[in-house]
C-alpha cells in the first residue's frame, strides 16, 4: 500500500502514463481527492505534450526499455514530518475522548459508510474520465500520422493544435492563457464551413493545459475559441478570441 506522502510524488510518472496498475488505481483515488496533484498533473501532461511536439522522430525501443527500467530505482524523497510527543496529560485526556468517540462513531457509522460508499463512486468516475482524457492525448500525440500547427493568441499565450487523421481526434496545447472573466469558461469549436460545432471547454483556471477536442476535425478547417458562460452554449455567444486553421 502506498502511503499518502508517497503519492504526492507520483504526479510525473502518472503524467507520462509510466505507473504500474496497482499504483496508478490507487493514485487516481487520491487525485479525485487532491486538488493539487491535479493541479500538477494537468501541467506536467501539457509540458509532455509540448515537448512532444519537438521530436518528429519516435525513441528508439533501447532507449524506451532502459529508461522504463530505471523508473521504480529512482524515486522523489518522501516528505519527513515532526509531529511533537504528545504530553502525558494529553495522552490521559486522549483516553476518555477515545471511549467517547467510540460511542459516538457507533451511533454515527451507518450514514458514514453511505456517504463514503457515494464518494468512493464518485472519485471513481472522475479518476475513469481523467484516465480517458490522459490516454486519449497520448494518442493522438504519438499517432504516426499527428500534424501540427503553432499559433499565436490574445495576451501573449500561445498554442498548438495537432491533428491525427488515422484516429480521427485533434488535441489543443495553451500556454499563458489569460484567466476569463468570473462565470465565464473558454469554450472551443469545430469551424465547419462556417458552421460552428462544439469541441469541449477548457479549464478556466489553468493557463497551460492540453485538451483533447471532442468529436472528429472531420469536415472541419477550423478550431475557434470564444468566451461562454459556465457551462458552455449549443451556439458562440462572442466575438472568437481566437480562429485557428487546422494543421493539413
Amino acid at each position: 500500500m502506498t502511503t499518502t506522502a508517497d503519492l504526492h510524488t507520483l504526479t510525473g510518472a502518472y503524467a507520462l502514463h509510466a505507473l504500474p496498475d496497482q499504483e496508478r488505481a490507487e493514485f487516481e483515488e487520491h487525485l479525485a481527492d487532491c486538488a493539487a496533484c491535479a493541479d500538477e498533473v494537468g501541467e506536467l501532461a501539457a509540458a509532455a505534450a509540448r515537448l512532444g511536439l519537438a521530436v518528429s522522430a519516435p525513441p528508439h525501443p533501447a532507449t524506451k526499455a532502459r529508461v522504463m527500467a530505471r523508473i521504480p530505482a529512482v524515486r522523489q524523497d518522501v516528505p519527513r514530518v515532526h509531529l511533537p510527543a504528545p504530553s502525558r496529560a494529553l495522552t490521559r485526556r486522549l483516553g476518555r475522548w477515545a471511549l467517547a468517540a467510540c460511542v459516538a462513531g457507533a451511533a454515527g457509522l451507518a450514514g458514514t459508510t453511505v456517504w463514503q460508499h457515494s464518494r468512493a463512486d464518485d472519485a471513481g468516475r472522475r479518476a475513469s474520465a481523467s484516465r480517458q482524457r490522459a490516454d486519449e492525448l497520448a494518442g493522438v500525440l504519438s499517432a504516426s500520422d499527428v500534424t501540427s500547427r503553432h499559433v499565436r493568441l490574445p495576451g501573449g499565450a500561445t498554442g498548438t493544435l495537432l491533428v491525427s487523421r488515422s484516429r480521427d481526434r485533434a488535441a489543443f496545447v495553451a500556454s499563458g492563457m489569460v484567466v476569463p472573466p468570473r462565470g465565464k469558461v473558454y469554450q472551443l469549436w469545430f469551424d465547419d464551413s462556417g458552421t460552428m460545432r462544439p469541441a469541449g471547454l477548457m479549464d478556466s483556471h489553468r493557463a497551460t493545459q492540453a485538451v483533447v477536442l471532442d468529436g472528429s476535425p472531420g469536415g472541419s478547417s477550423a478550431v475557434g475559441i470564444t468566451v461562454e458562460p459556465a457551462g458552455g452554449s449549443a451556439r458562440p455567444t462572442s466575438t472568437p478570441v481566437a480562429l485557428m486553421e487546422l494543421p493539413v
